[in-house]
């Protein structure tokens, strides 16, 4: 017995009464395309003028895509990261810090410490600029398409112990093992009465915490005489 298959042909849809552009607009509405929508006209123009193969035309539509919808992801992100306000790496004064080592920060700018799950404690007095540093490499971080999630370590503390004491710790971890890049501020500053030194030993801290990857420390060396680990960076001389 022999069987043959057959390939639909796809035809053109008719125009509508008012033209190609009524149905252009109505397919990248479905599409949920809108990018495509207001510029295909602009870049039509373009590509009769230089010449464009209908290949580099759909590619430069699809590009312009592409680049709207991250950049809009980009601020969503920036947006969910509850940053106390956005700063960026290249707002950074270099020459305010000299011993800052020039070749890791820019190896940290390629966030690639949060695809390898590797850890970066800022260490120095008050006053030098770390959390503006964390804040741009988390802001870097969302720009390349990593969730990242922003507070002070008293915060933190204040927040998962309010999930402990209501029994809605194991729900607040699943929010936060959402985030790939967590960073903690001002570790130097955690108030060291009982309770905030229990929370910090206890078992259930340290899985908190195990997708930190950003740490912000307001003292030097690190808080609380903890060692970094091997995968931290120094950003000092």
């Amino acid at each position: 017995m022999t069987t043959a298959a057959t390939t639909p042909q796809v035809m053109p849809a008719a125009p509508p009464k008012d033209g190609l552009p009524s149905l252009i607009a109505y397919l990248t509405r479905v599409l949920k395309t809108p990018t495509i929508g207001a510029f295909w006209e602009e870049l039509a123009a373009q590509a009769r003028e230089e010449n464009w193969s209908h290949e580099e035309y759909l590619a430069a539509l699809l590009q312009r895509q592409v680049a709207d919808r991250e950049s809009k992801g980009t601020v969503m992100r920036i947006r969910t990261a509850h940053f106390p306000q956005v700063k960026t790496l290249e707002d950074f004064n270099l020459d305010h810090l000299p011993s800052l080592r020039r070749d890791v920060l820019a190896h940290l700018a390629t966030a690639t410490f949060v695809a390898k799950a590797e850890n970066v404690i800022l260490l120095g007095p008050p006053g030098i600029g770390k959390t503006h540093l964390a804040i741009g490499l988390g802001v870097r971080a969302c720009q390349s398409g990593y969730s990242v999630l922003f507070d002070t370590a008293s915060n933190w503390i204040t927040r998962l112990s309010a999930a402990h004491h209501s029994g809605q710790l194991e729900t607040e971890l699943k929010k936060i093992r959402r985030y790939k890049l967590i960073i903690v501020d001002e570790v130097g500053y955690i108030p060291f009465d009982q309770d905030a030194a229990n929370l910090r030993s206890s078992s259930w801290w340290r899985p908190a915490m195990s997708r930190a990857r950003s740490w912000s420390p307001r003292t030097c060396p690190s808080a609380g005489g903890g060692r970094p680990s091997p995968t931290t960076s120094s950003l000092r001389r």
